[in-house]
């Protein structure tokens, strides 16, 4: 078994207020989770307005189905929201 967690750091040009970012926050946490089946949070940068830091873990088989399920999640990811990716790391446990 291969636990995997990602990190990714987005941007939110278009948030003012923290509320507006825990809309677009609360949208790509329960479509990534419900997708998914992984455990999504918010991990870093909470009190920032447009910066949005993610959290993500979960666990597969082994390594190719890991490294799929890591692209499917970024890709969904670029699809589903207008926030810019800024960062990605992956970590296997």
């Amino acid at each position: 078994m291969v636990v995997t967690i990602l990190q990714i750091k987005l941007r939110a040009s278009w948030v003012h207020t923290l509320k507006e970012k825990r809309a677009v926050l609360q949208h790509i946490l329960q479509k990534t989770k419900n997708r998914f089946n992984a455990s999504v949070i918010e991990a870093d940068m909470q009190d920032m307005h447009q910066t949005i830091g993610l959290g993500i873990v979960f666990a597969s088989g082994n390594n190719s189905l890991a490294d799929k399920m890591a692209q499917n999640i970024l890709t969904f990811m670029e699809q589903n929201t207008d926030a810019e990716i800024l960062e990605i790391s992956q970590e296997r446990v």
